[in-house]
């Protein structure tokens, strides 16, 4: 169950959408799935907030964020607590080395139509193709499979969006590509007191990577 409001009090200075994890739900995460001492990656790291709990549990984080302002910002909140790589996730095996213990990240959203901005560029440029955009998602946990260590976990929070048109089960759609390289192996649906708005439904997908 989580809180809007804890949502709301966690935007960095300045930003005005809620396009950031709770700490809450991060801490639950890596507390499950990790250990003390363990790598936590985030590939699409945003604002941070996951190496940012990481290295508050314990954890050796790694970030890797498109956008240099971003990634800028995320080195300054954790004072060189984390290797912070200004890239693209798609390029993710040549700019990690491995091996990663847990990965646990929010990709950027799209829905199936009407949306040209891609989510893979950090929006800048008009592009956007849904297929593409899922391909290109499934190519990256792909990388994610082969940094993680056997029996490593990759809990991916996606959520189902709704327009006026249209329910887009975005959620369904990366979790089914993932599951072409890491083992589905629960999803936990995430309670909010006030649900985000264009939202039907927010998941945390777990997966998992078999034995070697």
């Amino acid at each position: 169950m989580l809180s809007r409001a804890e949502l709301r009090s966690q935007r960095p200075y300045g930003v005005t959408e809620d396009v950031h994890f709770t700490e809450s739900l991060v801490t639950a995460v890596i507390e499950e799935y990790s250990q003390p001492g363990d790598v936590v990656i985030d590939p699409f790291a945003g604002f941070g907030t996951t190496p940012w709990v990481a290295t508050r549990m314990g954890r050796r984080a790694v970030a890797v964020e498109l956008l240099e302002e971003r990634a800028s910002f995320v080195r300054q909140r954790l004072h060189g607590g984390a290797e912070v790589i200004t890239g693209d996730a798609r390029q993710l095996g040549s700019l990690v080395a491995g091996p990663v213990d847990l990965c646990l990240t929010s990709p950027p959203y799209m829905t199936a139509a009407g949306h040209p901005q891609n989510p893979l560029t950090g929006y800048t440029t008009a592009d956007g193709d849904y297929h593409t955009y899922l391909a290109e998602l499934a190519a990256v946990f792909c990388e994610v499979a082969r940094l993680l260590r056997p029996r490593g976990y990759a809990v991916l929070n996606a959520a189902n969006l709704v327009t006026p048109d249209a329910v887009t089960p975005l959620a369904w759609d990366i979790g089914q590509r993932v599951s072409q390289y890491l083992a589905l192996r629960q999803e936990v649906f995430v309670c909010w007191d006030e649900q985000p708005p264009g939202i039907t439904g927010d998941y945390c997908l777990v997966f998992q990577k078999a034995d070697m």
